[in-house]
């Protein structure tokens, strides 16, 4: 559920419990408890956030952060929120695991550039940095974003269960982000910005930094090309568990091809 800042006014901090809470939150907040009946399990606060970063392996986070049983931190809502801080993550991380945190600094060194940028251009992240290239125009995408994959309903088990954690979680592991950021834009030809938008309403780790100029890479309009996908790819990061119950695991997949086969198919005129 987002909480949108539709009032200025100072909030209640006392309450008994979590549903309390979440009531309090309804209430005082119903444009936003509107767009989703759902309440995220992640728990907020300074003390979470420290068992969070206690627990976090940048050796095994290296090792797996692709697959979407990996070793992920967890901590971007966190974060976001400013409840922990890129040092303190980078700190923990070095002091655990010296050089091999490599890769988990990298990451952070990412979050870090996003903002950096986000610093001087400024709501120049809802505008295309560059050209596509995709051989398409901004006008040859949509600028709405199709019900079915809002609601979860494109026949598609990996894209509609990633929709749905999306807005019952308030999360989605990066690769999960990447595909259905690709499926979006490529295969159904959605304007990245339309995509952006949905995302920041219902992520919890969701800012403009991070999430409007990584939804640019994918469609290339903040990179050298677009980035995309096939089935292979989603089934071995996965290990094929919304595959096999798909209705078009044995027919009609749009994931199924080879990756020179999807760049005749979604980029014809780049060709």
């Amino acid at each position: 559920m987002l909480v949108a800042n539709e009032n200025r006014m100072k909030l209640r901090t006392d309450f008994t419990d979590r549903a309390e809470l979440i009531a309090y939150l309804r209430e005082t907040f119903p444009a936003s408890a509107a767009l989703s009946p759902d309440v995220s399990a992640m728990r907020g606060g300074r003390n979470a956030a420290e068992a969070m970063l206690q627990r976090i392996n940048p050796e095994r986070y290296a090792a797996t952060r692709n697959h979407l049983n990996g070793a992920v931190t967890m901590l971007s809502a966190y974060l976001r929120h400013g409840v922990l801080t890129l040092a303190e993550v980078r700190r923990t991380a070095l002091q655990r695991a010296g050089a091999k945190a490599e890769k988990l600094v990298q990451e952070l060194a990412w979050r870090d550039y996003w903002q950096r940028v986000y610093a001087r251009i400024g709501d120049g992240v809802w505008k295309d940095r560059e050209s596509y290239k995709t051989g398409w125009r901004p006008v040859d995408y949509q600028s709405e974003l199709p019900a079915d994959i809002a609601d979860g309903a494109t026949g598609l088990n990996c894209m509609d269960q990633f929709a749905t954690e999306l807005q019952q979680t308030g999360y989605l592991h990066n690769h999960a982000r990447m595909w259905l950021a690709a499926y979006v834009i490529h295969f159904r030809r959605v304007q990245w910005q339309v995509g952006a938008a949905w995302f920041l309403e219902h992520l919890l780790d969701g800012d403009p930094a991070s999430n409007n100029l990584s939804w640019q890479w994918v469609g290339s309009t903040f990179a050298v090309k677009p980035y995309y996908f096939n089935r292979d790819n989603l089934e071995q990061f996965t290990d094929g568990k919304y595959c096999r119950d798909c209705q078009h695991y044995r027919q009609g997949c749009p994931f199924e091809a080879t990756y020179d086969e999807l760049q005749s198919r979604l980029f014809p005129r780049e060709n």
